[in-house]
């Protein structure tokens, strides 16, 4: 059964730009509160403040953060924040999109001797891969994934294969896609879905970061067989879409959204 998400929250965890920022569009176009957190700069904070206004110009509250989030000691001041607002009827979307890791190679290579530290494999996987599970369950013991909550984690295609210098993000995508099983098995008692979003090659800050990442968009664009790349706006459809059903029948799926890209 189709329901409105209408006065619901969402929670954003990276709502500042690229799929974190088309999801908080677009659920505040549908009447979905808004609840981002978001890691950024002094000099990116006019940004974020534009959107804010652009969100709240629909009619729906609106509360942005910025903190890390994949600190312990933001969720301990955020979930208590976010129960205030949402009040009893809870979370009605969780989006995890953080995007902030080591592109370091785990092999020097020629013209390039700095490799990959302990210390920054595990921030990698525990902010692109971990981070997921404490949230969840922060919000699950807080009592704020109501029956019908519905949890989206964002993976790419590196979760299974290789690119220069994403060996880190890749093992956080691998875990993450692991998670989202664990989490779809124990939560399906409460009526709560958990997927992973597996978005086609995007043009977001994240992937600009990654080396050589326009001969990749350049094969993207010519293998997809709806002839361009996936966008933000695509991914935060489907995420709309997914959401507007009490219905947790689709949980531990990795979905593809990315114009059949993965089957060429």
């Amino acid at each position: 059964m189709l329901t409105s998400l209408k006065g619901s929250w969402c929670l954003i965890l990276g709502a500042s730009s690229g799929m974190g920022r088309a999801t908080a569009r677009a659920m505040a176009k549908e009447g979905a509160n808004v609840f981002g957190v978001h890691f950024g700069t002094a000099a990116q904070q006019e940004e974020v403040d534009e959107l804010v206004e652009e969100l709240r110009a629909t009619g729906v509250r609106v509360s942005f953060h910025n903190r890390n989030a994949a600190s312990k000691q933001t969720r301990a001041e955020l979930v208590p924040l976010l129960a205030g607002l949402a009040g009893p009827e809870g979370v009605r979307v969780l989006l995890h999109s953080l995007a902030f890791g080591s592109l370091l190679p785990f092999l020097p290579q020629e013209g390039q001797e700095e490799v990959i530290t302990p210390r920054q494999m595990d921030m990698t996987v525990d902010v692109m891969g971990h981070s997921l599970v404490y949230w969840v369950r922060d919000l699950y013991v807080a009592g704020l994934l109501p029956r019908g909550a519905k949890v989206f984690a964002l993976t790419s295609r590196g979760d299974g294969r290789v690119m220069p210098s994403y060996g880190a993000v890749s093992a956080a995508k691998s875990a993450l896609a692991s998670h989202v099983r664990q989490l779809a098995v124990e939560l399906a008692p409460s009526g709560v879905s958990v997927n992973a979003l597996r978005a086609g090659l995007t043009l977001t800050p994240a992937l600009l970061r990654i080396p050589g990442s326009d001969g990749l968009a350049r094969y993207a664009t010519e293998s997809n067989p709806h002839g361009r790349l996936t966008v933000p706006e695509d991914v935060a459809e489907a995420v709309v879409m997914l959401s507007a059903t009490d219905s947790s029948w689709i949980t531990g799926n990795v979905i593809d959204v990315d114009g059949g890209e993965g089957l060429v």
